[in-house]
């Protein structure tokens, strides 16, 4: 009992006498914590000052919002993505027609000149077509028949790039691949454009405009249009009908609606539009064959090249057989997968003068020539020997195999290896 008190009498002492203690840290850590809260409010204070001063001001954002706004027009105006294709079929042209060695310079300065013509056809063909557009859910979002660029506005645009492109060839490059750019910018806008609200044909038109890039970036690299450059041109000619009548052929009350004179609108049944599908695919088998035999591939590219289009004619052929729009999708997911695949195979197995020359030595074969060069050269056991090289000419007949029918307008070609 006594023990219990004085333990009870002891606690009580102890805390009375610590109790002001407490009372401090209480204070203490109440004041330090409104010390605390008054810093943070400060430093809070500051932190949005240092925002609001740092924040662009109206001028610079009016300058932003205006660039992205016309951009993003001239972006759509040029319909980039389909310019990046002809650019692609362009560069594949300049580097089979480069020979031995690729000018790396001059193969950017024709990428950057044909986007630039190619961006500049896009933009007149939307500028002449601007009511026909509005009239279609496909194209009704565009830049003119929305309202979002004045037509004189996109005439500039595609006036200024078109002459800047045009002029870029010229002086970047030479003035056949100019001259070429320059008259597919005018059979494009101002054959091809309109030709599409007169008559059916204008798919083949376009089939040619599609068909020239590659040519212009031949003729950019050897500064000559022959025979074995026709490769590629020919390749994107008959690719280009299957891929549009089957693109046609799913947007056929588009095409009505805008007023187009598509050949699927002609064809209710379908069955005129799966014929000329299939034939133009069947068209491609050869130009494997060609292309090795013309030595711009290896024999490899045959066996790559007649699988790749027999793939696309089975599509066009099960199309035929049965006129659905999921068979016309299918073809025309077929004719995607073409294009990309075929160039590859043209740049991976193309062979240049050099490999020409030193298995025709290594054969035996005998050249007729008008004009020679002797090299210098090590046989089998390292002796010099002394080697009689053609100066760039055709090994064997060019009319023998090929006509240049499908283009008829062009220069009449030269034959010759560049």
């Amino acid at each position: 009992m006594l023990r219990r008190s004085s333990l009870t009498s002891f606690c009580s002492k102890f805390l009375n006498s610590h109790s002001h203690n407490l009372n401090y840290l209480r204070s203490s850590s109440s004041s330090s914590s409104s010390s605390s809260s008054n810093s943070h409010l400060i430093a809070s204070s500051a932190t949005a000052l240092h925002i609001a001063s740092a924040s662009p001001s109206k001028a610079t954002t009016d300058v932003v919002s205006f660039t992205r706004h016309y951009g993003r027009c001239y972006w759509e105006l040029s319909k980039a993505r389909l310019s990046m294709l002809v650019v692609a079929t362009s560069g594949t042209g300049f580097v089979l027609g480069s020979g031995s060695a690729v000018d790396l310079s001059a193969l950017s300065w024709t990428c950057l000149g044909t986007m630039m013509v190619a961006a500049s056809a896009n933009s007149l063909n939307q500028v002449f077509e601007i009511n026909n557009d509005a009239k279609m859910k496909r194209t009704s979002r565009r830049p003119l028949p929305s309202g979002r660029i004045t037509v004189p506005h996109a005439v500039g645009w595609a006036a200024s790039v078109g002459i800047a492109g045009t002029a870029l060839l010229a002086t970047q490059t030479n003035i056949l691949a100019a001259g070429l750019a320059a008259s597919n910018l005018i059979l494009y806008a101002f054959v091809y454009t309109p030709l599409k609200q007169i008559h059916p044909v204008n798919t083949w038109v376009g089939a040619i405009v599609g068909a020239i890039p590659p040519l212009m970036g031949w003729a950019a690299a050897s500064n000559s249009i022959s025979l074995n450059g026709m490769i590629l041109p020919a390749a994107l000619y008959f690719w280009q009908i299957p891929h549009f009548m089957a693109l046609a052929y799913l947007c056929r009350d588009d095409y009505a609606a805008g007023g187009f004179k598509m050949y699927s609108l002609t064809d209710t049944s379908g069955l005129r539009t799966a014929v000329v599908a299939l034939r133009n695919s069947i068209y491609l088998i050869p130009l494997g064959f060609l292309a090795y035999h013309w030595d711009v591939t290896s024999e490899w590219f045959c066996l790559e090249s007649t699988v790749l289009t027999l793939a696309i004619s089975a599509a066009a052929f099960s199309f035929y057989r049965d006129r659905t729009k999921e068979k016309a999708r299918r073809m025309f997911h077929a004719s995607l997968l073409y294009l990309p695949v075929f160039m590859s195979g043209l740049l991976i197995h193309r062979r240049s003068d050099n490999q020409q020359f030193l298995e025709d030595n290594a054969n035996g074969f005998v050249k007729s020539a008008s004009s020679v060069e002797t090299l210098e050269l090590d046989d089998e056991n390292g002796n010099p020997i002394k080697a009689r090289r053609p100066n760039r000419t055709q090994v064997r007949p060019p009319v023998a195999y090929a006509s240049v029918a499908p283009f008829p307008f062009l220069p009449a070609p030269s034959y010759n290896f560049p």
